[in-house]
Formats: C-alpha cells, structure tokens, sequence
C-alpha cells in the first residue's frame, strides 16, 4: 500500500516486485491466490499539497495514481485488485469498522495534544524526536492541540505482545519482530483517530465533524480491500503475508494488530519488513543531492524483466541493499545475456541446425538433472528468502552451460555420420537441454515472467506449473521456434 502523494520511487517498484514474485510463486504452486495492492488517498499531507496545486483533493489524487497503476503496468503486476482508499466499498468498511469499535466502548472523546509530523501524519512523544524533528522524515515536528476520538489501543498491550511472543513468524525478519516486541513492551499508547481540522478524510459515522485518522482509514484497505465481511473475505483472511517497509512497520504490527483485536478480526499470518534501497555507497536516496530512481524511467531504458531480476536478486530479502546501474548492467550481462540468454539461444540454434527444429527422442541425463536442487528452491521461497531461490535456479543454467561445454554436441553431430553411438547421445545431449529450459522456464514465471514466457514460445509449450517441475516430460517432435535474442548486452 503506498501513501500518495508522491510520485512512485524505486522502494515502491521494490516493494510490488516483490509482492508479485510471492503471489506468482503460489499461483506456480497450484494455490488460490489474492493479491492486494493499492494507494493510500487520505489525510492531511494530500489536502496541503492539493492545495499547493491549486486542485480539489480527489482530482489531484486521480491524477497521482495513474503514475503508480502505470508502474505496476510497466513492471508486469499481476495483482489481483487495485484499491483507492476513495473507493466506495472502502469508505463503507471503514465506517463500518469505526462503529464497531466505538459501539464495544473502545473509543472516546477528548482532547490531544502531542507533537505531530504531516509528512508520515503520525503523532510522536518528546523522546521520540530527534532535535525536534521526525525520527523518519528529518522535519521539524508541529504541536497540534484538538479534540479527537481515541481508540483504547493501551488496554491490547498484553493480547499483542502475547501474539508476537507466542508466533516467531507474526513479524519478519526476526530482528524486526523483537524490535517491535520491545517497543510493545514499554506500552502501548491511545491512539488519536480523528481529526475536525482536516477535511479531506472519511467522515467519523458518529461525527461528521471529524474525519477518520489516515492510519485508521488506510490499514483497514487490507480487510475492504478483499471485501470484508463477505465471502471473498472469509476465503482469503487473514493475510498469509502482509508485506511492507521497515519506516512504517510499527503501524502495520502494533497499531494494526490493536485495531483488528478490538473488531474481533483475525492478525495477518505474517508482517513481512522489507527494507530500504540506498544509493551505490549506501546512502538514501535524496531529491535534493539528485540521487532519487525513477522507476518508470529505468524499466523503460533496462526492461521490465532486468530490474526485476536486479531487485529480486541483489537485495537480500528483509535487508538494505544499495543501487547502482554499474550493478544492474553487470548482473544484465554476466547472468540474464551470457547465462541464461546464452543457453536458450545455443540449444534452440542446436535443435534447428542438428533435428529440423524438433526436439529430439532423448532422456535427460543423469548427471545433469542432480544439479537441480528443487527442494531447496522450495524451501528458500517458503521462508521468503528470494534471493536464495533465484540464485539457486541460476546456479542450474550454469549448470546446463557447463554441460553444453562438457559434452560438445557439434562434436557429436560430426561423428554422427560414422557413429551410431552418437546419433543416440546427440539427441540425449540436446533433449537434456531443452527439457531443463523448460524446468528453468518454470521455475521463472515468478521472478522475470515476461522471460519465461519468451522461452515457451521458442520451445513450442505452454507454461507450465510446478508440478511440471520433472525431468522427462518434453514430448519428442515438438517444433522449436527461433525467437530474438533474450537480453541485449549493454554497455
């Protein structure tokens, strides 16, 4: 979920590649899926800088969310719905959700006072500040004194922590959940949620003077999202992985967990914290020192399938990493030109040049079909370690390079005129080959599925799903299709 009203930023294409690779990796594994993305519309932030523009907040809001649809457009997001918090059915819920509380006796009227920053639109105490400025944004923090209605998140201090305690995968990684577990531990504050001095919000059902809290608003899009309290609802919740950045990760544990606790709503499986993308030396990315991505600008100059596979392989999940295009182009070249293009390329050559096109009658080699540690993959993407699967699936072309080289098939084509031998071990060689493809174009949908599916059609299959994933499927006399090339090198 990202919160207008700023442009997208290279964290936002993380974040969905991201999410998509886990969406696509359990559609791979045969499993209904539901995935959720959207934008955040509400609040104070978007009323001042709509102001600043001269426009009414919802058009100012259409106009932004159009760059974020076409980031997901541009990066092949397979969501399965885009959520405005604008949208009817959202405003319902959240009204819906605020009474609910409000009728159990878990909010109230009074007064707040605290200092208050409008960039992340959260409330923070003196020794949270840091000089007197927003421990995350750097701005100077605004005293704001108004009446508002409380939730009584304090009275869940016990229930979350007991939550975060008792599940070790409620918050991932696990430094984050024991960061969180020891800010819980200090007590949880009541929270502030509704504001009379902005109107650009959903109106409190009890009040229309107020308007709901952004955090109050926004973190209900996960429930309204998948049409909450309704079928779809009762099918897909709770979330098996709710995924977000580390700047924000007290109010999708804490303050979300307190809020669904009081509705009597289950807590998502899983809070996954990813982290931050910094500059080539490890500093953040600024507009001001000229060091901020464009996302929409480097897919269109790379490819969609290049910077995913950057991201999805560079950055350890759950960590920093750092960005360079010195580091994309390296990993464009070395791994997805020379290594996996290589291989696609040499073997559909092979096929067309040495059997007319069609795979040949072979069995996949032994040898070759143990360098494939499925198991493994499996693992790693069921522990949401991504870039160990990814690097895994690479470490089998390699392997499928290596054996290209090992066993020379145009040294076989050559004896095959005088061998009979190695009539039979030029078409085990390349039926060994193009079967692997087609594992490895499997394996890939999740990760650059434009890709796999580029090396489909030059095999002459459909995509497959993981079930797939055995060796000795490919069925002999398929006509192979010569497509471009997969990668272009660039300098």
């Amino acid at each position: 979920m990202i919160t207008l009203p700023a442009n997208p930023i290279f964290g936002h294409a993380y974040e969905k590649v991201c999410a998509d690779c886990i969406a696509r990796w359990h559609r791979l594994l045969g499993e209904d899926v539901f995935f959720l993305t959207g934008t955040d519309e509400h609040g104070s932030k978007i009323q001042r800088k709509a102001a600043e523009a001269g426009k009414q907040p919802q058009k100012y809001v259409d106009e932004m969310v159009v760059f974020f649809k076409r980031l997901c457009e541009k990066l092949n997001i397979s969501f399965d719905r885009f959520i405005r918090t604008t949208d009817a059915d959202h405003i319902k819920v959240s009204q819906q959700i605020f009474k609910k509380i409000f009728d159990k006796g878990e909010i109230y009227l009074g007064t707040y006072s605290g200092w208050y920053c409008p960039e992340c639109e959260t409330f923070y105490t003196e020794k949270d500040l840091k000089d007197g400025c927003c421990p995350t944004h750097g701005k100077k923090a605004e005293w704001l004194s108004e009446e508002s209605y409380f939730f009584k998140m304090g009275a869940y201090t016990q229930k979350v922590l007991d939550y975060l305690e008792k599940n070790p995968e409620s918050v991932l990684p696990a430094g984050k959940r024991k960061e969180i577990i020891n800010r819980v531990k200090e007590g949880l504050n009541d929270l502030s949620v509704s504001r009379v001095n902005v109107k650009w919000g959903i109106p409190v059902p009890i009040n229309e003077k107020h308007t709901l809290y952004v955090w109050m608003d926004a973190l209900l899009n996960y429930i309204s999202g998948i049409g909450y309290p309704e079928k779809e609802f009762k099918k897909f919740w709770p979330a098996d992985v709710h995924l977000i950045g580390v700047d924000i990760s007290w109010h999708h544990s804490a303050i979300w967990y307190s809020i669904l606790l009081a509705a009597g709503i289950p807590l998502p499986k899983t809070v996954f914290v990813h982290g931050f993308i910094n500059t080539e030396s490890g500093e953040k990315m600024s507009k001001s020192k000229g060091t901020v991505i464009d996302p929409i600008e480097l897919t269109e100059k790379f490819g969609a399938d290049p910077v995913r596979y950057f991201l999805l392989r560079e950055i350890p999940f759950g960590q920093d990493g750092n960005f360079s295009e010195a580091a994309l182009k390296e990993r464009l070249n070395n791994e997805l030109a020379n290594g996996l293009g290589n291989l696609v390329n040499r073997t559909i050559v092979m096929i067309e040049k040495y059997c007319g096109g069609k795979i040949p009658e072979g069995k996949v080699d032994a040898a070759l079909e143990k360098k494939l540690d499925l198991g493994k993959i499996k693992n790693h993407m069921q522990g949401l370690e991504i870039h160990h699967a990814l690097s895994e699936i690479f470490s089998f072309v390699a392997a499928c390079n290596q054996f290209i080289n090992d066993k020379e098939p145009w040294s076989l084509f050559e004896k095959k005129a005088r061998e009979k031998s190695a009539v039979e071990e030029l078409g085990n060689v390349l039926y060994s080959l193009v079967d692997s493809i087609r594992i490895i174009a499997i394996l890939l949908q999740p990760f650059i599925p434009a890709t796999a599916e580029k090396i489909n059609a030059q095999l002459g299959v459909k995509a497959g799903s993981l079930k797939e994933c055995e060796f000795n499927l490919l069925k002999a006399g398929t006509k192979t299709t010569k497509g471009g090339i997969l990668f272009k090198k660039v300098e």
